[in-house]
Order: C-alpha cells, then structure tokens, then sequence
C-alpha cells in the first residue's frame, strides 16, 4: 500500500511538472490549432498505438502529408504497444524529450488532464467537434476547457444467434426494447436445455448494468460546484438498474459473480440466444485458437460460426471504447502539434478510419460510416448515444474499488433490494470521490 501511494505521488509530481515546464503555445498553454507556423525544420514526435500501424497506416501518411505541406514541418510517427504504453510515458514525461502528440484510450485520458500533462486545446479548432461523440470527449472535458481531441471509437452492440432467431420465428433484430423483451421470451420458451439463456449477461458488467441506468435518465454521479454526490439512488437510476436486473433474473444463465472478459467465448459453446458487447466480440464469438493456451495455434471454427449478427441494443446507450488525441504540455512545438491532430482528426481522415472498420469521432460522421461500411453499421448506429463515466479524479479509486461490481452481485443474490444496495453505492460514491 506505501509502495502503491508513493507511486502515485510521483507521478502525480512528474505530471505538475510538466505542466509548469511547458513551452510553446500562449500564456496559458493553450495550443491553437489555427495559428499559422512556420515549421520548416522541425519535427514533431506522436506516439500513436500499434492498431494505426496495422490497420490504417496510409491515414496516417496521408495525415502527415498534408500538414507537411501546410506547415512545413516533419513528422515522425513512433507506434508503442498498449502492454506497456503507460508506465513508458509516465517514464519519458519525467524527461524533457517528450512526444508531441500522444494517443491514450478514453478512459486511460483522465489522470493525465487532472494532473497537467496535457496542454489546453481550442475545440473551436477541430473538424465535427460540435458532435464528438461523448463517450469519447467526456475524458477531455475538466472546468470547461478541453485538453483532449477524441480520434477513434468502438460500440457495444447487441450479438444475436440468426439460426435461433428464425427457428422462434423472430424475422429481424429488435428495434425497441419491447421487441428485445418479446424475443427474449420466444428464445426462452423455445429451448428445452436448463442451461440456455435468452440473453447472456455476467453479474459484475457494470457497463452494461450503467448502459441500463443511462436509458431511464439515471446517472452515477453528478457534479455541483466542487462537490460529487451520486445518483444511483435516485429514482430515474433505480428505474434502469431494476430494468436490468428483471432481464439478468429472467434470461441470463451467467455467473451472476463473474464479469464480461470471457463472455464471448463462453457464448461461442452455443447454450445462449444474445449477448451485448463490442462488436469485435462477434468475431472472437465464431473462431477461436486450436489450441486455446497457443496464441499462434491456427483459428478453427466454433459452433456459432456463421449464426450470428449484430444489431444496437435498442434504446440502451452505448459505453464506447477508443481513444483520443492530446498535445503534452511539456512539449516545445504545441502549435504544430495540435494543427497534426486538426488534420488526423478531419472528415478526410475519418473516411479512411471507416474503412477499417473504425467508427469516426462524431455523431456527424455516424449515417454515412454505416451507410459506407456495412461491416460496421450496427456499432455506427449504437454509438449515436454513448456515455462516459463521471470525469472525477477520483473515479479510477471507484472502479478499483469494485463498488458498481459489489452493488450489482449483492442485489442479483438478493443480499440487498435495488433500493438499499444503490444507497450503499452511493454512499461509497460520496466518500470516495470528495476525498482530498
């Protein structure tokens, strides 16, 4: 525990470090996207992660070209592994050659905006960002001012057996949840095997559990002034969570202790009708390695292989996956460094991002990605309504403190009523996220 507190007392020095170090920009920090500079022989460094290297590559170059021949300046692109991308920035912001631009997941973005190591950007600057998907920009936003540009996301959607759908005559995927619960009826009484669930859902998916608060209006936490208080016992929160768990309670065969990481393989061994997850899911759902402790054993077949589709799970916003985009503020070139993200950022390159199989950065974007690429219409629709956790310091102590898993399992085992495992959460919420 003394280890883990000093750790985070170090970085917490190393990033109000860099923020009082920083060069480059106005007064403040702020690098402006539209400010014209002359880069002629200079270079800015961006750590991008290695899915842009194997999968969109020529966006990137064509990204860089363009700024190269608006600014003048280079660019020179280090792709870094998601295994160790954070402990090797930690290491390289408590340095002076730092990267300009840097990519991190949404959810990792926090703790580097509340610490200072990202400088201030103009959202004014960027293309589409009057629609940035909030589930992306809702870890860039702190005291009204924005320190990170949302790049690419991922949708949770919902997984569904085609084979099964048409054996309980359900010809298409449910557009309301009325018709999601309809056909999780016909799915149910139309199987035999004690072990076949309708609709596969963990206990401890949290995200999917908040996915169901945010569809009645409920939230987690809200923000007055400089005080949290969470919101899960309030009545429009209890009015999701309780959706969510009659369909846990009526329809789902899973361990009701466990959470979501292995839910698609388990669905792949055929004994349930739906499941909501990423859309990757569906892949990792039909083929699995021959050998399942080989990662390079050969993929075989599973038995859904060819039965599934997918679809928005309807009227349940999406908890998005992706990442962003911010400008450290330690480095020397914050101009040039926020005119490469405008550029990466802009309609042209979110074409590209579509097609492969990435969803773009904004609502806007949305019809004509799933209009362009089939492949990823459904996880297009889904994310036109998404949702980020509460955007507090201390948020990252809540979800270590497994307080949403705890609330979920205690309520689906019946140790507590919706009413009294909520209040306990939020009780939890307080204490946690005002603490100095």
């Amino acid at each position: 525990m003394k280890r883990k507190i000093a750790v985070a007392a170090a970085l917490a020095a190393t990033l109000l470090g860099t923020a009082a170090c920083g060069s480059g920009g106005d007064d403040n920090g702020t690098a402006s996207a539209n400010t014209k500079v002359d880069g002629t022989g200079k270079t800015i460094k961006v750590w991008l992660m290695v899915d842009a290297q194997t999968s969109w590559k020529n966006v990137v170059e064509d990204a860089s070209k363009r700024f190269t021949a608006a600014t003048g300046a280079q660019v020179n692109v280090e792709y870094q592994q998601w295994a160790n991308h954070l402990t090797k920035l930690d290491a390289t912001l408590a340095g002076t050659d730092v990267p300009d631009v840097v990519e991190l997941g949404n959810t990792e973005f926090s703790k580097y905006v509340f610490n200072g190591g990202f400088a201030e950007v103009n959202k004014a600057d960027f293309e589409n960002s009057g629609t940035w998907l909030s589930g992306l920009s809702g870890a860039c936003e702190l005291d009204g001012k924005t320190y990170c540009v949302p790049y690419y996301a991922g949708a949770r959607v919902l997984v569904y057996r085609t084979d099964l759908f048409k054996a309980a005559g359900i010809a298409d995927a449910p557009k309301t949840y009325d018709e999601f619960l309809a056909d999780a009826d016909k799915l149910q009484s139309g199987n035999k095997d004690s072990k076949f669930g309708a609709f596969y859902m963990p206990g401890q998916y949290w995200y999917a559990a908040m996915s169901f608060v945010k569809s009645t209006g409920g939230d987690i936490a809200k923000k007055d002034g400089d005080k949290w208080t969470g919101q899960l016992s309030q009545p429009a929160s209890q009015q999701g969570l309780q959706r969510w768990v009659d369909a846990v309670k009526k329809y789902s065969k899973a361990d009701v202790t466990k959470n979501e990481n292995d839910q698609a393989n388990i669905f792949s061994q055929g004994q349930a009708g739906m499941f909501y997850g990423n859309a990757w899911e569906q892949g990792v759902a039909e083929e699995v390695h021959k050998d399942p402790n080989d990662p390079t054993s050969p993929m075989v077949p599973t038995k859904v292989k060819g039965k599934l589709a997918a679809a928005p799970m309807p009227e349940i916003p999406s908890f998005l996956g992706g990442s962003n985009l911010g400008v450290t503020q330690k480095s020397g070139n914050k101009e040039l460094a926020a005119q490469w993200i405008k550029y990466f950022t802009d309609s042209t390159s979110m074409s590209g991002l579509v097609k492969a199989n990435a969803l773009p950065n904004a609502t806007a974007l949305l019809d004509k990605a799933a209009a362009d690429n089939p492949t990823i219409a459904p996880a297009a629709l889904a994310a036109k309504q998404s949702w980020f956790p509460p955007n507090a310091e201390k948020w990252a102590d809540v979800e270590k403190g497994n307080v949403l898993q705890t609330m979920l399992t205690d309520v689906l085992t019946g140790k507590k009523t919706v009413a009294d495992a909520t209040k306990w959460a939020d009780d939890q919420i307080n204490t946690t996220l005002n603490e100095s």
